[in-house]
């Protein structure tokens, strides 16, 4: 198990930060949670350490927003994701996280400076097999190396403009199908290190706290505030990836 204090002080609010956008408060936040860990470990070893907190995260999300889901996307994106798992799982030792990093970024930011360039405009409203799957794919893909598959997915549901609780269900919904998915993966990888599994048990406790924390923000804050925060983010979010994705590929 990890003892280094300056790892608990960046993972305590790496996991709650997890947790409280499970519960539906802002999101892409939980985008920072493994650069934050990353600090003090390696990416693999914080994304492995993370895993089984997020399942347990998602069982209680599931709980929290019981029925409030949208079902015509979640048939679209839940397959999609799986299939993107299986590449993520394939391709595991060939592309490295700087890749990963470069393209979430690159994706994060353009929709985010799409939304804000052409705010006023309507909400998506039709379901598209096409958008879905392809986002759904590429979320699934980038969620299995460094638990970065919220920029992706939200390139597909933010422009549908669901009411707020629908939005943040089915986003449980697709992330408690994609964490339980990735599950297999790990283990054919050797991620989940005895070492790695004592320090989830021990950070594992966070994982209700953060995401009634969560939950609580997201049922005092209006929908308008809900979506800005989830662009702005995004978009900080993106941004810190494209630049560090960026400077370990010239560095490399």
């Amino acid at each position: 198990m990890i003892t280094d204090p300056l790892f608990y002080l960046c993972a305590i609010p790496a996991v709650l930060l997890y947790g409280i956008a499970k519960g539906g408060f802002g999101g892409n936040i939980a985008i920072l949670s493994v650069p934050l860990m990353s600090l003090v470990i390696a990416p693999q070893t914080a994304a492995a350490i993370l895993l089984p907190i997020l399942c347990l995260m998602d069982l209680i999300a599931l709980r929290t927003f019981r029925g409030r889901w949208s079902m015509p996307n979640l048939r679209i994106i839940v397959p999609a994701a799986l299939v993107g798992i299986g590449l993520a799982v394939l391709t595991f030792r060939m592309m490295s996280e700087a890749h990963i990093q470069v393209m979430i970024g690159v994706i994060a930011l353009a929709f985010v400076l799409n939304i804000w360039l052409r705010s006023g405009e309507p909400p998506i409203k039709d379901v598209s097999r096409v958008r879905g799957g392809f986002w759904g794919m590429v979320s699934g893909f980038t969620s299995f190396g460094i638990h970065a598959g919220g920029p992706p997915i939200n390139v597909y549901l933010l422009p549908q403009k669901l009411e707020k609780t629908i939005l943040m269900g089915t986003i449980a919904v697709f992330f408690a199908a994609v964490n339980f998915a990735k599950l297999p993966g790990y283990i054919f990888l050797d991620l989940f290190t005895p070492a790695n599994l004592l320090t989830s048990l021990v950070l594992l406790p966070l994982a209700p706290i953060g995401v009634r924390m969560g939950f609580w923000m997201l049922t005092r804050t209006n929908e308008k505030v809900i979506y800005q925060l989830c662009y702005v983010f995004l978009f900080l979010t993106g941004g810190k990836l494209l630049y560090e994705g960026t400077m370990a590929l010239i560095a490399g």
